[in-house]
């Protein structure tokens, strides 16, 4: 990161309106710092995790199995350190073959809700590649809402 012309607990203390107000090559400045910063934090937080699962991770794993349990949480004592550790589990489904058991369920006459959960989308590109006609049949099915906005600065000298 560069020098700072303000430090992160200036940032902090000051409102979004003082903040807004700022000169642009100001903004540009805490834009390009907060981005290094949040950079940084994530390589930090990912080898510091690393290092806390070669300390810890075999030992917390031992004692999930030893519970006769594959995931969940494990308590551990390092002198007066207590560690929490948490394995979730993470399932994921094949969707062909999901789909090959749901045609087998309605093939025989069952409900598919009583054994999934099926949630139907339909992707915007194809959506708007669609005839006008076929789109106002699918329209009152659809709802656009705003997402989070994004900003990128950049300062005339940077392009």
């Amino acid at each position: 990161m560069n020098d700072l012309t303000l430090f992160p607990a200036d940032i902090a203390a000051m409102s979004v309106s003082q903040l807004a107000a700022l000169p642009a090559a100001q903004k540009a400045e805490i834009d390009k710092n907060l981005d290094e910063a949040l950079d940084w934090l994530k390589k930090a937080r990912t080898k510091f995790d690393a290092a806390l699962d070669a300390a810890y991770g075999e030992q917390a794993r031992m004692a999930l199995r030893d519970s006769d349990r594959d995931f969940g949480t494990a308590h551990l004592d390092d002198g007066p350190l207590h560690i929490k550790f948490e394995l979730p589990k993470k399932v994921s489904w094949d969707q062909k073959k999901l789909g090959d058991i749901a045609a087998h369920i309605v093939a025989s006459g069952e409900k598919i809700e009583h054994f999934l959960d099926v949630k139907l989308a339909v992707s915007e590109s194809r959506f708007t590649n669609w005839p006008p006609t076929l789109q106002q049949e699918f329209a009152a099915a659809r709802t656009v809402e705003p997402g989070k906005p994004s900003f990128t600065l950049s300062l005339d000298s940077e392009h």
